[in-house]
Formats: C-alpha cells, sequence, structure tokens
C-alpha cells in the first residue's frame, strides 16, 4: 500500500466509525443513486491525499460512506480518467484505496456505446468480460508488496455478484443485457471502422473506464461485477453524431432506473447468504 493510500485511509477512518465491505463507484448515468444513500460521511477528492481531480461532467468527485437499502456502503462519486491525463495509478488510486479500508466486494458502473445491435440506448448491460484497448496495463511498473505480480484475469467479473444484480434487475421490473465491455484509452469517440473491429472481436459496447479499476481490483483480492448503461449506439449503428451531452442526456432520462437497480442490488447484497 502506497503512503498517500496509507493517509487516505486514516483520513476516511476518522469521518465515520462505519466500516462497509461493498464499495459502488458511480459513472455517468448513476450519480441519481446519492439520493438513496443515508450518508454518514462525506469528503471531496481534493481533501484525499493521492485522489487525482476530477474534470469530467457527471462526475462529482466526493467519497460517502453511509446506507444503501440497510447496507453499509462507501461510494466514490465520480472518477478520474486515464484520457484527462492521469497516469495509470492515479486512475486506480481510489480502488486501492478502497481495498486498503476493508473493501472486499466492488460495484463499477459507467456510461457506454452499444456495440451489440440488439441494444438500445437506455438498456443496461452486465459486464461478463472485457476487452483492454486502452493500450497500458494498469499493473505496469513496480509491484505492490505482497501482491501478484501477475493476476489471473479468466474470471474478472465475480459470477456471484453478476447474478446478484440480474435480481436486482428483475426486481426492479427491468431484464438486463450481458456482454463483453471493450475500453478505449479516448477522449475522442470511436470510428465506425474501429465499431465495426471491435463487433468482429466479441464487444458488445465500448467505453473510457472500469477496465483498470476492474484489473487492479483483482489483483487487490476484490470480487468485482460491473454494470454499463448503453447511453447511445456507437458510432456507424445509429447514423447520428455523437456527443458527451447526448451521453448525459441518455443517462438523465434512466436515472430512476439506475438509482433503484443500484438499490436493490445493495439491498440483496446485505443479506447474510450474498456476501462474504
Amino acid at each position: 500500500m502506497s503512503a498517500s493510500s496509507i493517509r487516505a485511509v486514516a483520513k476516511i477512518r476518522r469521518l465515520s466509525a462505519l466500516r462497509p465491505t461493498l464499495g459502488l463507484v458511480l459513472g455517468s448515468g448513476f450519480g441519481h443513486a446519492l439520493t438513496d444513500l443515508e450518508v454518514a460521511a462525506r469528503i471531496s477528492y481534493s481533501r484525499l491525499p493521492g485522489f487525482p481531480p476530477v474534470g469530467v461532467s457527471g462526475h462529482a468527485g466526493e467519497l460517502f460512506l453511509g446506507h444503501l437499502a440497510g447496507t453499509p456502503v462507501v461510494v466514490l462519486s465520480g472518477r478520474a480518467h486515464f484520457y484527462e491525463g492521469h497516469d495509470m495509478d492515479g486512475v486506480t488510486h481510489a480502488v486501492r484505496t478502497l481495498a486498503a479500508l476493508g473493501v472486499r466486494d466492488l460495484l463499477l458502473t459507467n456510461a457506454a456505446g452499444g456495440i451489440n445491435r440488439r441494444f438500445r440506448a437506455g438498456d443496461f448491460m452486465v459486464l461478463t468480460d472485457h476487452i483492454n484497448f486502452m493500450g497500458v496495463n494498469p499493473l505496469r511498473g513496480p509491484n505492490p508488496a505482497g501482491l501478484p505480480r501477475f493476476v489471473d484475469m479468466t474470471r474478472v467479473y465475480d459470477p456471484d455478484l453478476s447474478a446478484l444484480l440480474h435480481r436486482a434487475g428483475r426486481a426492479s421490473g427491468f431484464k438486463l443485457r450481458r456482454g463483453v465491455y471493450l475500453a478505449v484509452s479516448g477522449p475522442s469517440y470511436e470510428t465506425p471502422a474501429e465499431i465495426r473491429a471491435f463487433a468482429r472481436l466479441g464487444a458488445d459496447a465500448v467505453g473510457m473506464s472500469t477496465v483498470p479499476e476492474a484489473v487492479v481490483a483483482r489483483q487487490c483480492g476484490l470480487r468485482v461485477a460491473a454494470l454499463s448503461c448503453i447511453t447511445n449506439l456507437a458510432a456507424g449503428i445509429s447514423g447520428s453524431a455523437l456527443s458527451h451531452t447526448e451521453v448525459l442526456a441518455a443517462g438523465n432520462r434512466v436515472k430512476l432506473v439506475a438509482a433503484r437497480l443500484l438499490r436493490e442490488f445493495a439491498q440483496l447484497y446485505g443479506q447474510p447468504a450474498n456476501h462474504r
């Protein structure tokens, strides 16, 4: 654990006596879930050592401790992105801090473009696997003491946590998709030719986050699940131009569904049989 993570953990523990085992990372379109959170404490990333600034619309840049549907949680509202100029240590610092804090299970959320032609804007996809096209691996460089150098990625996304997501979807009256997420560095959107290539590789959705966090979480021994909100169809599929404004608008349209999904997931997770 880095010195900055040690200092961040110490600061977070002074905020509240709450010690959650479930962590949530809220990407674009998922911030509304905070309205259901019984907040015990909150702190800006700017006050946490090692946390890089968050400069993207839809990402608040705050850490919350509290209860969601009665379940203790720690919530990262917003994330730092590789395309903002942060290195991978910065992008994944928050996940390493959560692991040091005692989190054992992590739900990552994001906005993504739909590649699978059966998908529609407003769908939600549970990640079954991913393809890393970001051009860098977050484990490159010095290896943290006590953690594996070579991490098995056969089953990145935990089947039990993913099953809880599908149960949460059914409880919400909403059928969740399944699929493979492909991560690119961004910030430009993909070309139609790239999307055709990604489809041939087996990708169902594309985005600019999540994979570095998932890889580092697995190195730290966390169970991981991930949920994408399909906010738009990828380049060349819909025929329309892509914009971040469109992504935010689509996320806003389904914000109540996203919030309910996370609330139902937290409630199911809080049942003793469903977590370690």
